[in-house]
């Protein structure tokens, strides 16, 4: 069975409400949509207080090329414009909206009807992805129409679509795979018309053998398509990682999966490239894996972007007494939260609920030198320098030691005997050297 090639760790999946049937979180009296919800150029509000706003509305604009725009997830009144904290803490614009009623968008497409022929063609596919806001849903936010407008110098072989969901405790990729199989066939046929490719594969862990069976079956139908089971282990549905174990090829350090014929894209996303193509419906609501060893009824909600955690955690029977930590995302790559009236965005996956004593950080030890976090990297580094450069504020080092090829994984920390906080120091180094290059660069 297929697999990266270097390190990796194997997390207990803890899969808790895989078979669980997806509920629809109830529409909350007021949303905060988050003003920016990808990465790149931030956005602009384009309502004002007291607008009225229906289901399907654009909500911002952003003429960059690395840009994203947000739509009204709900229909209402404008209440105000303010700085929020967002999932990382920090303060972000938002556009408050007091629902009112469920208007829509007349040109939006709500009926459950699979539309299977695909009319537009490659340009006006690429401009309807851009103007419904779709972005990555796996986490990167990665605004999707600029993967499918690759350099003249680079062509693209290969759609890779990942079904891996390798984080702990995250289910809403498999039961969305389940649930949707055929629109995400569609979806990949459309991305594929769109980069002019032949062949797409769906990659996804031996540990959903349901969605391995489904998703083979409805691929026979879509010419070019095919999905392939891949060994378990982490992080294998990284972008990398997911292109040596599909296709054998590997991306160069400080190169793109364009560079050697690859595009990717989340399941999630291809669902929502179907809805925005087909449908002509934005990006407005998205699956949410509500979960944790404490939680008494984990589920997978359908949910209106905007919507405060603190409703998803009631929907499951409130925050549980002995709770140490709410992450958004997974327990891997996610971020602890500050407070539960953080709203959903396009890239929250998950709301993973830790209690007391799998929260707090184990008792830290000196490093012993043992190597166990190199051989987890998958990226091939050496955690442990890149982690005592970035402490001893030498980032020239830090940059040689190619920290920028880090995907924050996790992996070294996991491994880690002495339990070192490596990930957050890999993170700190990132983040610094990125800023000293990105200075060096524009002058």
């Amino acid at each position: 069975m297929k697999t990266f090639n270097i390190g990796g760790v194997h997390p207990h999946d803890s899969k808790l409400n895989a078979d669980a049937p997806v509920k629809e979180l109830p529409v909350p009296q007021q949303v905060c949509v988050m003003v920016s919800q990808h990465l790149g150029a931030p956005s602009q509000p384009i309502v004002k207080k007291g607008d009225k706003v229906k289901v399907g509305t654009v909500l911002t604009s952003n003429e960059a090329f690395l840009g994203a725009v947000v739509h009204s997830p709900v229909s209402g009144t404008v209440n105000k414009i303010a700085d929020v904290v967002d999932a990382s803490n920090y303060p972000k614009p938002a556009i408050f909206i007091d629902v009112e009623g469920d208007e829509w968008e007349d040109d939006i497409d709500r009926t459950p009807d699979i539309k299977r022929e695909i009319t537009l063609d490659a340009q006006e596919i690429i401009q309807r992805v851009k103007e419904k806001g779709i972005v990555g849903m796996g986490g990167a936010c990665f605004p999707t129409h600029v993967k499918l407008m690759p350099p003249k110098d680079a062509k693209a072989e290969f759609l890779l679509l990942n079904g891996v969901e390798c984080e702990p405790y995250l289910t809403c990729d498999y039961r969305l795979m389940l649930d949707h199989a055929e629109e995400i066939m569609i979806g990949a046929t459309i991305l594929m018309k769109a980069l002019d490719v032949k062949q797409a594969i769906v990659g996804i862990e031996a540990n959903k053998p349901k969605a391995i069976e489904h998703m083979s079956e409805i691929a026979k139908k879509y010419p070019g398509v095919s999905v392939q089971a891949l060994k378990m282990k982490y992080p294998q549905g990284a972008e990398k990682q997911l292109i040596k174990a599909l296709t054998g090829r590997a991306v160069p350090s400080g190169k793109l999966p364009i560079n050697v014929g690859c595009v990717v894209d989340n399941v999630a996303t291809c669902y929502a490239v179907y809805q925005a193509v087909q449908k002509n419906m934005p990006l407005i609501q998205r699956m949410v894996t509500v979960t944790g060893p404490c939680v008494s009824e984990p589920t997978n909600f359908l949910a209106r972007l905007g919507s405060p955690v603190s409703a998803f955690l009631d929907a499951v029977g409130g925050v549980p007494e002995n709770t140490g930590k709410v992450i958004s995302g997974g327990p891997m790559m996610g971020k602890a939260i500050m407070n539960t009236e953080v709203s959903s965005v396009k890239g929250m996956s998950g709301i993973l609920v830790l209690p007391e004593e799998s929260a707090h950080r184990l008792p830290l030890y000196p490093c012993i030198r043992c190597g166990k976090c190199v051989e987890a990297c998958p990226m091939g580094l050496e955690p442990y320098l890149i982690a005592s450069t970035t402490m001893a504020k030498a980032f020239e080092q830090t940059e040689k030691a190619k920290v920028m090829d880090c995907i924050e994984c996790g992996c070294c920390q996991f491994t880690c005997p002495a339990n070192r906080p490596l990930l957050d120091c890999l993170k700190l180094g990132k983040a610094t050297v990125g800023k000293i290059i990105r200075a060096r660069n524009a002058k």
